[in-house]
């Protein structure tokens, strides 16, 4: 910047030529350079002034349009205010194999408050206590009077509900919508759904999710939103769950077990056409877990896929398979049976005395412990291991089941010779009914392996388990216990039942066993000389009081009512009953 000089030499020259005063001339420049000065400090400060102005004008719009916004929408609870995700409530339908509704949506609509927006407060409390009467007046008055904008009354309430809340007339009570799940079936198939709950939630809106069974293991699939209007195909058959737990239901009554569980599968594709567990639950109004106690007592606990139980006898099937595939024995091979078999300390015993010996057919007939466990001692506990792997023994069932995930068999620490021989009648293993009835139709279906689904489809068949000509032995020795030993009560006429029971004594939360409680089983194949369906039944501490003594071995339990689960679901699944010929009258009967 160029400043000029307050004394110019040329112009103080001149004025003392003229006889002028030079210092008017320096006063004159000083004051023009003041006057400068302060027109540059106003121009700056005019500048800064307009920049800030600005800035102001920018701030107060972007807080004006803000509060705009707020003043026209719905107050957010601050939790769901924290979370910038959008909250999806679709949620697909679940359908039985048939397309029947299992599970859908339904609108609703939830309660809150703003209680800095409430005229009485105190008339408020009362009609809301009035009208959800596990509401409490008094604690309602104190939160409507505190410090909070916006408390949840009720996250769904029934149209009824909202009306009385309406006629209340208090502008601060409030109402947002909201998707529920519903299960217009009620309790059936209620371990298989398992429930839904709210997950995050706004008053406009609540994120539903599964909480346990199909509804929890395919929550992802449920929610995607590229499903559309598809709804989730189960391969469970309605018409087919209601008569088994029906059936399942009664009998449970007049053997007076504690439980029950019925698993029917298919058994050449894996899918589960009914999975049922009693004592249920309705998932409408899904029960808390217990706090105290045995989990197991539970009407949440899933018996069919989470009750982990010594199976019994059912096992004996396995390994005389095993002895069978690998070419130790056949059928006709006579086996000691002569008890009690001494085996270091530990002794092994019959239910009832079957003779010296008896062929492997009629180990499985009679049931006998010792002929069998003489089998499994040819193969030895690590090819005995292998084989029962493969039937899907040693790992959870990879069922579309939360619950399943958790339930895996209960294995010998140390398996040695004793356990070889007690793992071979069910003893010394603890696994699911979902696992035998897997097991059973990979066994029997022509030897392969079977994956169990609740999904319509089911999974493809997998590698070859057992020999067809294995599997169709083991078919022929269970229908042979149906018809002649210890499953007699389980034939149904046309129907070809083909099956092998399991009484296993009830272990004690000590440690030990009780000497009047059992686990007992019935796993059966129909019809046996085709196999198209597994069926299994578990009676939890039954006791058959009909004749003059208890009885709770399974014959007499858990075998008539398979039978009559057959019975009734066989023509529900479309099984016409067998036509046999009388030559001799020339006469054709039908047996149903």
């Amino acid at each position: 910047m160029t400043r000029t000089p307050l004394r110019p030499l040329a112009r103080i020259l001149a004025a003392r030529r003229a006889g002028e005063n030079p210092d008017k001339i320096e006063r004159e420049n000083l004051e023009a350079r003041h006057e400068a000065d302060r027109d540059a400090h106003r121009a700056r400060a005019e500048g800064r002034l307009l920049v800030l102005g600005i800035a102001f004008l920018c701030a107060f719009s972007m807080v004006g349009f803000k509060m705009s916004i707020l003043a026209g929408s719905d107050p957010v609870e601050p939790k769901s205010a924290a979370s910038g995700a959008q909250i999806v409530a679709a949620r697909a339908d679940i359908t039985d194999r048939n397309g029947r509704i299992l599970a859908t949506n339904l609108t609703t609509h939830s309660l809150y408050a703003q209680p800095h927006q409430m005229i009485d407060p105190d008339r408020a409390a009362r009609e809301l206590a009035r009208i959800f009467p596990d509401l409490n007046d008094e604690k309602l008055f104190e939160q409507f009077t505190g410090k909070r904008k916006f408390l949840w009354i009720k996250r769904r309430i029934s149209p009824e509900q909202q009306q009385a809340v309406f006629d209340i007339g208090d502008p601060g009570l409030l109402f947002g919508p909201r998707e529920m799940r519903l299960y217009p079936n009620g309790r059936l198939a209620a371990h298989v759904l398992g429930g839904a709950g709210f997950g995050r939630e706004g008053v406009s809106a609540a994120e539903v999710v599964g909480v346990a069974g199909v509804e929890k293991a395919m929550d992802e699939v449920l929610r995607d939103p590229g499903r559309g209007d598809r709804s989730l195909a189960l391969s469970i058959d309605l018409t087919v769950q209601a008569a088994v737990e029906e059936v399942l239901a009664g009998g449970m009554r007049l053997m007076n077990a504690k439980g029950a569980a019925a698993v029917l599968m298919d058994a050449q594709t894996g899918e589960i056409l009914s999975l049922a567990s009693l004592p249920d639950f309705d998932p409408n109004d899904r029960p808390r877990p217990l706090t105290t106690g045995d989990q197991a007592d539970s009407p949440l606990f899933n018996r069919a896929v989470q009750g982990l139980y010594e199976l019994g006898s059912t096992f004996k099937i396995f390994t005389t398979a095993q002895g069978v595939e690998e070419r130790l024995v056949s059928r006709n091979t006579w086996i000691e049976t002569e008890g009690p078999m001494v085996w270091g300390k530990h002794k092994i015993r019959d239910f009832k005395d079957l003779g010296p010996a008896l062929t492997v057919e009629d180990i499985i007939v009679e049931s006998s412990n010792i002929g069998t466990a003489r089998i499994a001692l040819m193969f030895g506990a690590e090819r005995q291991q292998d084989f029962l792997k493969k039937l899907g023994l040693f790992k959870p069932v990879p069922v579309e089941l939360v619950e399943a995930r958790g339930a895996k068999p209960l294995l010998p620490k140390k398996w040695a010779d004793i356990h070889t021989m007690t793992v071979s009648y069910g003893h010394g293993i603890s696994t699911s009914p979902l696992h035998l009835a897997q097991a059973y139709a990979s066994l029997l279906n022509g030897g392969r392996e079977v994956t169990a689904s609740l999904i319509k489809g089911g999974h493809p068949l997998g590698a070859q388990v057992v020999s067809e000509n294995t599997s169709k032995q083991m078919r022929e020795f269970l229908r042979a216990t149906v018809t002649r030993g210890t499953a007699s009560m389980g034939d149904v006429p046309g129907y070809h039942v083909g099956g092998k029971t399991g009484t296993a004594d009830k272990p004690t939360p000590r440690g030990g066993y009780y000497k009047d409680k059992v686990i007992a089983t019935f796993a059966s194949v129909f019809p046996a000389h085709d196999p198209k369906y597994v069926l299994v039944v578990t009676l939890d501490e039954p006791e058959d009081t009909t004749g003059p003594k208890p009885r709770r071995t399974a014959g007499w339990t858990a075998v008539p009512v398979a039978a009559q689960i057959i019975r009734r679901a066989a023509p529900l699944l479309g099984m016409a009953p067998d036509i046999e010929y009388q030559s001799a009258q020339g006469v054709t009967l039908a047996q149903n």
